[in-house]
């Protein structure tokens, strides 16, 4: 079984306990997949029992700074500790077109014997193939939020299974496509629209999709209560509903 590994949950403004949405996933195969780091998560890999030598591809759904900004640390971290093999990025023009130019103002072409870094785009279109291993095959599709984004629609090569991923997004058609019969719907929760969704929302579009099971993300937590979110989400989805929380872990 492949494994999804929460090492964020928070929205734009984390605290302690929470830290910015992002996720690993690790199949049976190949090595694992991070998608997003709005913080450098390689202290939280080694915590886990991995290395960064063990991380290859990174995805990144937009160019949010609690998406996006650890990437900056995590690549000076690797290249501190000696990492020689590459390391390659997914996503969207307008996302990777930012983390390059991002680097450049780091000066990065300085550093020296730097790893090699690989940046793959895709069109901004329905169900596009963003990302294939020997273990997922994964599809993007643009939601609507403030700046170009991406939810993603991951299957499981070796069951079948399906992972959706909203992403950060208000209700839109396209994160019924995401959702649509997935074993299990990872859905923003970070507040009414624009750009984003409520609780509620998110169960109103597990239900619509005809998800099997719905799991709460990215968010709010500075000086609230993120508990009765649950709650929210069951006056319209019936189906399985958690809160996901820093370093859960679950199978698909």
């Amino acid at each position: 079984m492949a494994r999804v590994i929460i090492l964020g949950t928070s929205g734009a403004v984390s605290n302690a306990r929470h830290d910015y949405s992002h996720f690993l996933l690790v199949g049976e195969k190949d090595k694992p997949v991070l998608v997003d780091a709005g913080s450098n998560p390689l202290d939280k890999l080694k915590s886990l029992g991995y290395d960064d030598r063990q991380l290859q591809d990174v995805i990144l759904t937009h160019f949010h700074s609690d998406h996006v900004a650890g990437i900056p640390n995590m690549l000076m971290h690797m290249w501190q500790m000696g990492r020689k093999s590459p390391i390659r990025f997914f996503g969207i023009p307008h996302c990777l077109d930012r983390v390059e130019k991002t680097m450049d103002m780091y000066g990065w072409e300085f550093w020296p014997n730097f790893f090699p870094v690989s940046f793959s785009r895709i069109g901004e279109r329905d169900n596009i193939l963003l990302y294939e291993n020997e273990d997922f095959i994964i599809r993007a599709f643009p939601v609507v939020h403030f700046i170009p984004t991406i939810g993603m629609r991951i299957t499981n090569k070796h069951n079948g299974k399906v992972l959706a991923y909203s992403c950060d997004t208000e209700p839109c058609p396209n994160a019924l496509k995401i959702g649509k019969d997935a074993d299990i719907f990872i859905h923003e929760a970070g507040g009414p629209p624009p750009g984003h969704s409520t609780a509620r929302m998110a169960g109103e579009a597990a239900a619509a999709a005809g998800a099997k099971e719905l799991r709460l993300i990215h968010y709010q937590v500075w000086n609230q209560d993120p508990d009765t979110l649950v709650g929210e989400a069951a006056q319209a989805y019936d189906g399985p509903i958690h809160l996901c929380r820093d370093f859960d872990e679950f199978e698909f």
